[in-house]
C-alpha cells in the first residue's frame, strides 16, 4: 500500500468516528455500487478533499495516469431553433438578422480545413432545432463529408435532435437513426439531456424532448449500433437529489446497452440567457460545487462507465485541471470552432499543444484519443 492510500484510509477512520460516510467511501474504493442514497450523502455529508482524493484514487485504479482528448472540431449547421429554452443563449427565429443556415457546401468547405489545417479527426455536428429542414438536409451533408473524407468520423445530432427529426418529418427514432447511419452517421453526441427530473426540466427547458424520450431515443441509437456520449447540465436551479437521479439513470442504460462512450457533466454558462435575463439565477455555481459533481459522477459510475470527461471550455482551463484529480481522465477535445458556449460569454479557443501541456503541468500523461476512446498518440 503506497503513502496516498494510508492517508486515504487514516483520514477514513478518523471520519468515521463523527459521520457514517466512511462506509459509503470504503464500498466505492472497493468497487461496490453505490445507491441512490449514497450518492445524496457523498453531496451532502462529505469532506471536499477526501471525496477527491477518493475520486482520484478510482480514476488511477481505471484508467491509471493517462489523459485523453480528441481533436475534434465543432460544426453548428444552423442556430434557428424552434425551441427557445431558457438555459440557452445560442437559438435564433427565422428571420433574425443573425441567424443562418449553412449549405452542404459550406460544411463540407469547413471540414476540409479542419481536417487539413487542423488536423481533426471528429467533425462535431449540432445545431438547433430547425423547423423546415427535412431529413435529406442531413443525409446530404454526412454522404457529402464522407465522400470527401471517408475515414472522418462524423458525430452528429443530439438525441435531442434526432427526437426531434424524428416528430418533424413524421419518420420513427429508429427509422431516422438508420437513414442516417446508413449516410455516415457514427455516433452521437450527448447533448439535450440537461437535467433528467421533470421538476427541473420543465423549468429550463422549453419545446425539447422529455428526459424519458432522451432516453429512449439513445436507447435505440445503442441498439442499431451507435455509440454516444452522455451529458448533464448542472450549476443552475437542480439540486443534489436531482444529479444523483441523473447520473444513476445513465449508469441503468449503460448497463443494458454497454453504448455510452463517456459521461460528460456540462457547466451551465449564465451569460445572455433567459435565466440570467429573468433573475432565475444570478450566479454560476461555485468551483468547490463543480468539483464535487465531477467526483461523484466518477463514484457512482465506477464499473459501468469508467471514462468521465472534463469540459474545459465550460469550467475554464485551470478549474479543469483541478478537475482532472476529483475523478476525470478526459479533456474531451479541442473544440475548434465551438459556438454554443461562446454565444454564453466561454473563451472556446485551444490547440493540441495547449492541452498537452495543461495536462503534463499537473503531472499526468497526454493522448490523444479517437472517437471511441482508441489511443492515436501519446505525449511524452
Amino acid at each position: 500500500m503506497n503513502i496516498y492510500n494510508i492517508k486515504i484510509n487514516l483520514h477514513l477512520k478518523m471520519l468515521s468516528q463523527i459521520s457514517d460516510i466512511s462506509d459509503v467511501l470504503d464500498k466505492a474504493l472497493s468497487g461496490q455500487e453505490l445507491s441512490y442514497h449514497d450518492g445524496i450523502k457523498l453531496f451532502e455529508e462529505t469532506d471536499m478533499f477526501l471525496l477527491g482524493a477518493v475520486a482520484d484514487q478510482i480514476r488511477k485504479k481505471l484508467n491509471g495516469n493517462l489523459i485523453t482528448f480528441v481533436s475534434s472540431y465543432y460544426l453548428n449547421y444552423t442556430n434557428i431553433c424552434a425551441a427557445s429554452c431558457p438555459l440557452c443563449a445560442f437559438y435564433r427565429k427565422e428571420g433574425d438578422s443573425d441567424s443562418y443556415v449553412l449549405s452542404t457546401e459550406q460544411i463540407v468547405s469547413r471540414t476540409n480545413i479542419a481536417i487539413k489545417e487542423m488536423g481533426a479527426t471528429e467533425i462535431h455536428i449540432v445545431g438547433g432545432f430547425h423547423p423546415r429542414l427535412g431529413l435529406d438536409y442531413y443525409e446530404k451533408i454526412m454522404m457529402a463529408i464522407k465522400k470527401e473524407f471517408p475515414n472522418v468520423v462524423i458525430k452528429a445530432l443530439t438525441p435531442a435532435e434526432i427526437f426531434f427529426i424524428s416528430k418533424l418529418t413524421k419518420n420513427s427514432v429508429k427509422e431516422v437513426l438508420s437513414r442516417l447511419k446508413d449516410a455516415g452517421l457514427d455516433s452521437l453526441p450527448g447533448g439535450g439531456a440537461e437535467i433528467f427530473d421533470n421538476e427541473i426540466r420543465d423549468v429550463i427547458v422549453r419545446g425539447k424532448c422529455s428526459g424519458d424520450e432522451w432516453l429512449e431515443t439513445v436507447r435505440q441509437a445503442h441498439e442499431i449500433g451507435l455509440k454516444s456520449n452522455a451529458t448533464m447540465l448542472f450549476g443552475h436551479i437542480e439540486k443534489p437529489k436531482h444529479i444523483v437521479d441523473h447520473i444513476l439513470k445513465i449508469r441503468e442504460l449503460q448497463k443494458r446497452t454497454k453504448g455510452f462512450t463517456t459521461f460528460i457533466p456540462l457547466k451551465f454558462s449564465l451569460e445572455n440567457t433567459e435565466l440570467e435575463k429573468k433573475h432565475l439565477i444570478k450566479n454560476e455555481s461555485p468551483s468547490v460545487y463543480d468539483l464535487r459533481v465531477i467526483a461523484v459522477s466518477r463514484l457512482l459510475l465506477s464499473g459501468v462507465l469508467n471514462n468521465i470527461s472534463v469540459y474545459w471550455v465550460a469550467l475554464g482551463k485551470k478549474l479543469a485541471q483541478i478537475a482532472l484529480k476529483y475523478g476525470g481522465n478526459d479533456m474531451v477535445g479541442t473544440a475548434f470552432s465551438e459556438e454554443i458556449f461562446k454565444a454564453a460569454g466561454k473563451n472556446t479557443g485551444t490547440s493540441v499543444e495547449e492541452l498537452v501541456n495543461l495536462i503534463k503541468e499537473i503531472r499526468m500523461e497526454p493522448a490523444q484519443r479517437d472517437t471511441f476512446f482508441n489511443i492515436i498518440k501519446k505525449f511524452g
